[in-house]
């Protein structure tokens, strides 16, 4: 359940997807002019189309809530924030080409995805896909990037993506299949980032540790008028995989630039630092319980704010086709100033932008959430590669007496629903 760091963005151990299908022939020719020729591209052109893939997945969902809060929205939930309404979360389409990451020659590849539905709200990119579509269902690039591995320095050498990625922070995933639970933790909403404009690294220094790093324009925005200050931000980390007889892996990943908009702060959203600090490791308890935790710290000196989390999982295999899920967390929120409900459909990226728009916030608070689920895996033939249900069951509340809940009538909030996922 770990979001383990490999450069596609994915939890899963695979071939890394890579670079841009237009203008193929000319970038083999960059490519041979770059990197001497002496076995360094190991397949021929027509070798190298045949690994390219094309994939589907649509997710939808429902997240029902007994308060029927005034507003209709379940306070501090993304994906599941419109409350009582069935919604389609995902439409994705994806080509791609796998780069292998432990080849001893160089390798291109690439990942083009595009996504319609309503998460698009919370993953856009300002400068680029934010001025699209201004209602709920929107249109996104999540992933669109180029890839290299390249046989440099050690053994299993070093990994290039550029352009737009998905953050390798944190554990829960935009990709549904790629996370436990509909609904997504405070950690992940509101301390580590979604999206990003960049070019990232990972070289794998030794058969078990890897280190990450890179450099973006920031969190979720590009350039010019995409860009809510004049400031790049970057990351730095290390992950460590397949320790204690394979059952345990570590990521810490650390990230620091400005993210605040001039537009709220002034010129001084240019230096304002933003500092995000997320340690998760995975431990296998048995074949089947896995237990996975996540410590995360954000400090902002833009707005003087601090939020300090935790987040544990559990995940026990019931039967090959029956998943049983835990997920617990305490998170703070010193002032109040970072979880938000964003009401209306652009109000997350206007709020990025540093325009104004419609949100409903809290007092600083400390939140505790339970949530509880069962993914159902049922086998449906060849032609379907995923099908999966997950019901579940979610109670948020204010620990330290806050009423943040149901259009701030209430300490708590519970909530009921799930979603289904198809990938073709």
């Amino acid at each position: 359940m770990t979001k383990k760091i490999y450069m596609h963005g994915s939890t899963r151990p695979r071939r890394t997807p890579r670079a841009e299908l237009t203008g193929l022939f000319l970038t083999i020719t960059i490519t041979a002019t770059l990197f001497p020729m002496n076995n360094a591209i190991a397949k021929a052109p027509s070798d190298w189309v045949d690994d390219i893939t094309f994939a589907g997945q649509i997710e939808g969902g429902l997240n029902a809530n007994v308060a029927r809060p005034a507003n209709g929205v379940n306070f501090g939930q993304f994906f599941g924030d419109r409350a009582n309404q069935a919604q389609l979360n995902q439409l994705t389409l994806t080509v791609a080409r796998a780069v292998d990451t432990t080849a001893t020659h160089y390798d291109v590849g690439f990942m083009l995805r595009g996504l319609y539905g309503s998460d698009g709200r919370y993953f856009n990119i300002a400068g680029i896909t934010d001025r699209l579509m201004t209602s709920r269902y929107q249109f996104i690039l999540p992933q669109a990037h180029l890839d290299a591995h390249l046989p440099w320095l050690t053994r299993h050498g070093l990994d290039m993506q550029a352009g737009i990625l998905a953050s390798p922070m944190g554990v829960e995933s935009l990709d549904p299949s790629l996370r436990p639970f509909y609904t997504l933790s405070y950690t992940t909403e509101y301390s580590t980032p979604f999206e990003h404009v960049c070019a990232m690294f990972q070289w794998h220094l030794t058969d078990h540790i890897d280190t990450l790093f890179g450099v973006d324009t920031g969190n979720q925005v590009s350039f010019r008028r995409g860009d809510n200050n004049h400031a790049a931000a970057g990351y730095f980390g290390l992950t460590a995989s397949s320790l204690a007889n394979s059952k345990l892996s570590l990521t810490y990943l650390g990230r620091v630039g400005p993210e605040n908009a001039v537009r709220s702060l002034g010129q001084r959203a240019n230096s304002a630092k933003r500092y995000w600090n997320d340690l998760s490791g995975s431990y296998k308890i048995s074949d089947r319980l896995t237990f996975t935790g996540e410590l995360n710290f954000l400090h902002d000196e833009g707005l003087h704010t601090n939020t300090y989390s935790f987040v544990s999982y559990l995940s026990y295999q019931l039967s090959p086709t029956l998943l049983l899920n835990y997920r617990g967390e305490i998170y703070r929120d010193d002032t109040g100033l970072l979880v938000t409900s964003f009401i209306a459909n652009n109000a997350y990226m206007r709020a990025t932008l540093g325009k104004p728009t419609v949100t409903q916030s809290a007092p600083p608070t400390t939140y505790g959430a339970l949530t509880l689920g069962v993914t159902w895996r049922p086998r449906l033939g060849h032609s379907v590669k995923l099908f999966e249900i997950r019901p579940e069951v979610r109670f948020d509340r204010s620990l330290n007496g806050t009423r943040p809940f149901n259009d701030l009538r209430n300490i708590g909030q519970f909530t009921f629903g799930g979603d289904a996922v198809l990938g073709f």
